[in-house]
């Protein structure tokens, strides 16, 4: 299996790419997993790969659990009971769809179609949920809230709840979509880390620091100007990526 290059996909590892040449330093070896919007046999197949690549390395997941696949109740019960099992060694960011998710629930989400034309009917489906038409009422949007919320059952919903935005070692970030290159990593926006920003693959960061993300689809693992991007469109592709990082560079698992 290739190794990808501190410095650049396209590139050998000596040549710099400019405007960014710092390498990867996280403090330790770990692994991350790209967006998996509701594919359950996707998952099962990367945490397999996991388990034989590196059975003992953090695992990361970007966000993006749910929505557009069928099984995302599936998919968040999954990685919750992961996470709770072993908390030092699974770490789970909360991705867009997520946020859309519980935007909905509480109200919050200036019009609820946003969601589901975005794959919540699929989410929905998985909770066994159902809708009897393309714009549900004021009163069936309400039902589809408490049957929803009661599906989840209150340690999924606090689980999801209480999800990060943000996976920190050495100078590698994790995040669901990226940031602003201009801002030092630990004051991003929280819209820029959920939903990525018009500069994030435009200009490269000029503080050393390297971003691993999903939410933009890449044809393959992308890795350059201090961008990793791991979302290979999984739902459309059958396809979900998962990265090896250390001080080597980055590798792309299967």
């Amino acid at each position: 299996m290739r190794w990808f290059t501190a410095r650049s996909k396209a590139r050998p590892a000596r040549e710099a790419v400019p405007g960014f040449d710092a390498p990867i330093r996280p403090d330790s070896p770990f692994c991350a997993v790209g967006d998996i919007h509701g594919r359950m046999d996707l998952l099962s197949d990367v945490l397999g790969r996991l388990a034989l690549d590196g059975p003992n390395l953090p695992v990361v997941f970007v966000g993006d659990y749910i929505d557009r696949g069928p099984d995302s109740a599936a998919v968040l019960r999954h990685l919750c009971a992961l996470q709770s099992t072993d908390p030092e060694r699974i770490s789970c960011l909360l991705g867009n769809h997520e946020d859309m998710l519980l935007a909905f629930l509480d109200g919050s989400l200036h019009d609820h179609r946003i969601w589901l034309r975005n794959g919540g009917v699929a989410t929905l489906q998985s909770f066994g949920i159902s809708l009897s038409a393309n714009s549900p009422t004021p009163d069936e949007v309400a039902r589809i809230r408490r049957g929803l919320q009661e599906a989840m059952g209150p340690k999924l919903l606090a689980w999801l709840r209480g999800l990060p935005l943000v996976w920190n070692t050495g100078n590698v970030w994790v995040t669901h979509a990226g940031a602003d290159p201009f801002v030092n990593m630990p004051r991003q926006d929280r819209t820029a880390l959920l939903w990525g920003h018009p500069d994030f693959r435009r200009h490269a960061r000029t503080d050393g620091q390297w971003v691993v993300h999903g939410h933009t689809i890449v044809p393959e693992v992308e890795c350059r100007d201090g961008r990793v991007a791991i979302d290979t469109g999984a739902f459309h592709t059958g396809r979900l990526s998962a990265v090896h990082l250390s001080n080597e560079g980055v590798r792309p698992l299967g």
